[in-house]
């Protein structure tokens, strides 16, 4: 299995980073890609890169934090990196902050646009705002690719980002009983375009629900998909990991 999205660059992972990792070799989540969201966690997860061959790396800045800012020429350096397969998370967030929108759409294209200059996808964070979100895309529709992470709209909103050439990706909240919307969008995303993650240390999956995410619990993530769909986990992970590889291309294999 892939995780496709986790923050083992924070502060919840630092003393015990090879202890995590063991636990999710030992449940078959081979690699993993640690997602950047500030200067720090983008320089923490290239470091983690250089530690261990298995990790993958994505920098960028998030939208919660464009307030503080970014070099945008290191940036651009890092993006440069043979072990960076993506520039994220970076998007619009309208439930943390809402008096800063313009400044986060000027953050969030400034971002795409490099992303196309390094022909890199972009993992997309989108908290109330799919539909401006929808809005910058449309924009760059066909020259720019990437994941809706830990998607958690409907499904009409799904297929409006499928159909400018974005991946869903699913994470723990699909073992939440009352997770509906999330459940509907996992079992009706094309099989293509599905991508497993966990969002660790956030967003535990059943039954871990309220404690530290980390990525061993893609296999929870992957298990329930897997029945939304009637189909194998084995099934599932072999396409699942087929798409983050098609995706993510610098990744190996």
């Amino acid at each position: 299995m892939i995780d496709t999205h986790a923050h083992l660059n924070t502060e919840a992972f630092q003393s015990e980073i090879e202890d995590v990792i063991t636990r999710a070799k030992r449940a078959s989540v081979d690699e993993i890609i640690v997602v950047g969201m500030y200067e720090e966690a983008n320089q923490k997860a290239l470091t983690l890169t250089k530690q261990y061959h298995n990790l993958y790396a994505s920098v960028g800045l998030h939208p919660a934090y464009v307030d503080e800012g970014i070099d945008f020429s290191l940036l651009e350096a890092q993006l440069q990196d043979e072990k960076v397969v993506a520039l994220g998370e970076i998007g619009i967030d309208l439930y943390w902050v809402k008096d800063n929108l313009d400044k986060q759409i000027r953050y969030f294209k400034k971002q795409i646009e490099l992303a196309i200059k390094h022909k890199l996808p972009i993992i997309v964070h989108s908290r109330n705002s799919s539909s401006e979100i929808y809005e910058v895309l449309k924009e760059y529709q066909g020259r720019i690719t990437g994941v809706m992470h830990c998607f958690s709209d409907d499904m009409s909103w799904a297929n409006q980002f499928l159909n400018l050439g974005f991946y869903i990706g699913i994470g723990g909240v699909v073992t939440f009983k009352n997770a509906k919307e999330v459940k509907e969008v996992a079992k009706n995303v094309p099989l293509e375009r599905l991508l497993v993650e966990t969002d660790s240390p956030y967003l535990a999956p059943t039954p871990h629900r309220g404690k530290k995410n980390e990525p061993a619990y893609t296999a929870y993530v992957l298990e329930a998909i897997a029945q939304l769909r009637q189909m194998t986990k084995e099934d599932l992970n072999d396409i699942t990991t087929k798409n983050a590889k098609r995706l993510f291309n610098k990744m190996e294999g």
